[in-house]
């Protein structure tokens, strides 16, 4: 059982290495800052902030919007053609992105 988790967990950190944080930030730019804000921060009520979130949560998220397992309008939409490659850039780009709070 320990192997099997072990093993679940080097193959999530060994997809999560190959993630290119500069083509999510260009897929982001070009599909998600719109809604999203150009750094993940939101200005509108309805619309979460992306920066900092954990990248397995955005990659979850991501997934479900993509297969239909979550509903959004715009979200479904968005999140339809995108690869698994796609995901992983997000997530990894949104992830790196730190908030501060003073």
């Amino acid at each position: 059982m320990h192997a099997l988790i072990l093993a679940g967990l080097l193959l999530a950190a060994a997809g999560a290495a190959q993630a290119d944080v500069a083509a999510g930030k260009a897929r982001a730019a070009a599909a998600c800052a719109v809604c999203h804000g150009p750094q993940g921060l939101s200005m509108q009520p309805n619309v979460p902030h992306l920066a900092g979130q954990p990248e397995i949560y955005l990659v979850e998220q991501l997934r479900n919007y993509r297969s239909g397992k979550r509903h959004h309008e715009v979200m479904s939409v968005i999140a339809k053609p995108l690869s698994d490659q796609d995901i992983e850039d997000l997530a990894q780009w949104y992830a790196s992105l730190q908030i501060r709070v003073e």
